[in-house]
């Protein structure tokens, strides 16, 4: 794979980012294990009783990682994922048409994104699933052990009501692609469809420059819809960027909403955990605040609160139960415009609109 990223580079810059955290030999990272064993059962029966949703993929499993393990385990992901990208570039680095030393600079990039991100994330559904794959390195809740700790010491989070919360957000994720029959395969073909449409050509640089002298010249941020990757993106690829994007903003907002609900009185510090959270997804700044933008982050931070919005607007209309009607079918998610204007939803799915 070193001719279209190289893997290693990736991780050895990911690891030099995260670095250790003072929690990372903790011994109370035993007391993490026992309790995400214990707690991501419990979140799933949880999540399913509320949902209504039953998950066809077994009992969720959870794994405690350190940064190193986290980064690990998503370099995994994204060779599986975007292997047809990369099969594509390495017949053109042995062609010579792309340089060997692009794998690198690609190795790097993606190291220091996961590296950056491995110092924030709490916990993650890793959802794909391929049967050539090793089964018991497939389907797995992570969990962030040292973030999780620094945070509940930080803020003074009671433990177990803090892990079951993040739980029953990674937990509903799980159920929301094992639980709706259809959800994973539409997904990853939207995944494959947009993988597919990439032109490894170093001439889509130069194009993608001119859209950023034309956002920057009509006063737009040229990076607000989706950083790099969408400055790239052809207007095919930029149909599916908002498919994606619209599914994403449901499952984001839909996750949140879940976490709050399904726990009912077990999380009696709900609110504040959603509160101090909230905060956190703000507060980057400087370089921080750059790289969100860069890598699009700062439009998926921007999903969880359009999705929520959402979904309170049609729950305003309907109630609780008429979000299901979003996950009939892939022509009954709202795209990412009726994610922004829950009307135009409400009247595509007959649905009263608010005058």
């Amino acid at each position: 794979m070193g001719g279209a990223v190289d893997w290693a580079v990736a991780e050895r810059v990911a690891t030099r980012i995260g670095g250790r955290d003072r929690f990372d030999r903790s011994y109370l990272t035993h007391s993490l294990e026992r309790d995400f064993e214990e707690l991501t059962t419990q979140a799933q029966d949880l999540v399913e009783r509320y949902t209504g949703w039953r998950s066809t993929a077994g009992p969720a499993r959870g794994r405690v990682a350190d940064r190193r393990d986290w980064v690990r385990a998503n370099i995994a992901s994204f060779q599986r994922m975007l292997r047809p990208l990369t099969d594509r570039i390495e017949s053109r680095v042995a062609s010579g048409l792309v340089s060997p030393i692009t794998g690198r600079f690609a190795g790097a990039e993606m190291g220091a994104v996961l590296g950056w991100m491995s110092t924030r994330v709490l916990g993650q559904y890793d959802m794909l699933v391929l049967e050539d794959e090793s089964p018991d390195e497939q389907d797995l809740v992570y969990y962030v052990g040292p973030n999780i700790l620094s945070l509940e010491k930080r803020f003074s989070f009671p433990p177990r009501e803090f892990r079951l919360w993040i739980a029953l957000h990674e937990v509903t994720h799980r159920t929301q692609f094992t639980g709706v029959p259809w959800l994973r395969r539409y997904f990853l073909d939207q995944v494959d469809q947009m993988l597919s449409m990439v032109d490894p050509d170093p001439a889509q640089l130069f194009r993608a420059i001119g859209r950023v002298a034309d956002s920057v010249r009509t006063g737009r941020n040229p990076l607000a819809d989706g950083g790099v990757v969408a400055l790239f993106a052809t207007p095919e690829q930029r149909e599916v960027l908002d498919r994606i994007a619209g599914l994403m903003s449901l499952l984001e907002g839909h996750g949140d909403v879940t976490m709050d609900r399904a726990g009912g009185d077990r999380i009696p510090s709900a609110e504040r955990f959603g509160r101090v959270l909230r905060a956190r997804r703000q507060s980057a700044a400087g370089i921080s605040k750059l790289l969100q933008r860069l890598i699009g982050l700062d439009a998926k931070l921007a999903q969880y609160e359009q999705g929520e919005r959402f979904i309170e607007a049609v729950e305003r209309v309907g109630g609780e139960r008429v979000l299901d009607r979003a996950f009939a079918s892939a022509e009954s998610l709202p795209t990412i415009e009726e994610i922004r204007a829950p009307e135009r939803w409400l009247a595509r799915m007959q649905l009263p609109v608010p005058a």
